[in-house]
């Protein structure tokens, strides 16, 4: 899907007698989605905004430290607040030369894939700025940040039990929407899941969000080859990573460690363990199962009364089937909404409290 996008817009670019405008000027989405590719689903209902570098100067005071929320692997992120008054979040594309071209092509692809799709359980692209060589993406603003820092302390809420169920459940309802097809006509997949990327509004509702590796699969396959494995260290499928076979399970093993973290409160990796305690697959697999050992991986931050040991076990059960070597092996992710729907109730019935699943 990638390389097909930048083809088709290299080759717009060539043609002079169609198109005499500067070939860095974006247009709408639209212009440089592949014709006949797939069904086009419902648009959002605010449609994708093209910005000026002007514009997002303004939104971020000249991207002053006081609004910079965040650093990743794409460059700088900060809160903005557009000539509407809606308040977003703005990732300014910052690479080096030589990640530029690769820069560039994901950050096509998290434009073509966030235009078409509509879940309440993934951020909304409000928008985008291709000025000259400046690129930006432009999202909603979720207050409350991503997951991993309200898991390692760094975030100001408190996780008990209950929410972080209520986390798990609305990521799995998101990779199941990417993943059934319903969205453009064939799944994708995230091909980055991860803790970092689950990001939480004011009510902690979770969306997924980083979509620039996000793999449309062929139509009617099942099975890409890759050649490249493309992720993050600590939520790669083993399988993916041994055969280069990239499939929906694919990210369902990455939810399997997103799970564990839930579950544990450690990171995916943690490089100042010891050598055999950075990996958290490996340091808790054999304990999942095992009720009588299960108290040594819950995350002693939860409040005891949060939670039941019976929901507990349940979800330590569907975390150990996802992470599974086999991608075979692993449930699919409707059946991890089901199953994740059914450890919420468990859990509010032993504990006596009336429940709603949103």
């Amino acid at each position: 899907m990638p390389f097909r996008l930048v083809s088709a817009w290299n080759k717009r670019r060539r043609s002079k007698s169609q198109d005499h405008t500067d070939p860095w000027i974006y247009k709408p989405a639209a212009y440089w989605q592949i014709e006949d590719q797939a069904p086009r689903p419902t648009k959002r209902h605010h449609g994708s905004s093209v910005f000026t570098l002007k514009e997002m100067e303004e939104a971020t005071c000249y991207f002053s430290d006081e609004n910079l929320l965040g650093k990743g692997g794409f460059g700088r992120v900060y809160k903005g607040t557009l000539r509407s008054g809606e308040v977003v979040a703005i990732k300014k594309m910052e690479l080096p030369p030589f990640k530029e071209a690769e820069g560039e092509r994901e950050f096509r692809v998290e434009v073509d894939i966030l235009s078409r799709l509509d879940h309440p359980n993934l951020v909304s692209l409000i928008g985008y700025c291709a000025d000259g060589k400046h690129r930006f993406l432009v999202y909603e603003y979720m207050q409350k940040g991503n997951l991993q820092d309200h898991l390692n302390g760094i975030g100001e809420t408190k996780m008990d039990w209950p929410l972080r169920l209520k986390v798990a459940l609305g990521t799995a309802r998101g990779l199941a929407y990417l993943h059934s097809s319903s969205a453009v006509g064939i799944p994708i997949v995230h091909r980055d899941f991860k803790s970092t990327n689950v990001l939480l509004n004011a009510n902690i509702e979770a969306k997924i969000s980083d979509f620039g590796l996000a793999k449309l699969m062929p139509e009617g396959q099942e099975t890409y080859v890759t050649a490249r494995v493309l992720g993050t260290f600590g939520y790669f499928d083993p399988e993916y990573t041994s055969t280069g076979k990239l499939t929906v399970q694919s990210d369902v093993y990455a939810f399997g460690v997103v799970l564990l973290e839930l579950l544990t409160g450690r990171r995916a990796v943690d490089i100042n363990q010891g050598p055999n305690d950075q990996n958290l697959v490996i340091q808790v697999r054999h304990i999942l199962n095992d009720r009588k050992k299960l108290h040594k991986v819950i995350d002693p931050e939860m409040a005891r009364s949060s939670y039941t040991i019976e929901s507990i076990a349940m979800f330590a059960n569907l975390a150990s089937r996802c992470v599974r070597v086999e991608s075979r092996e692993r449930p699919s992710m409707p059946e991890c909404v089901k199953e994740l729907q059914l450890i919420f109730c468990t859990n509010a019935k032993g504990l006596g409290v009336a429940f709603r699943i949103g």
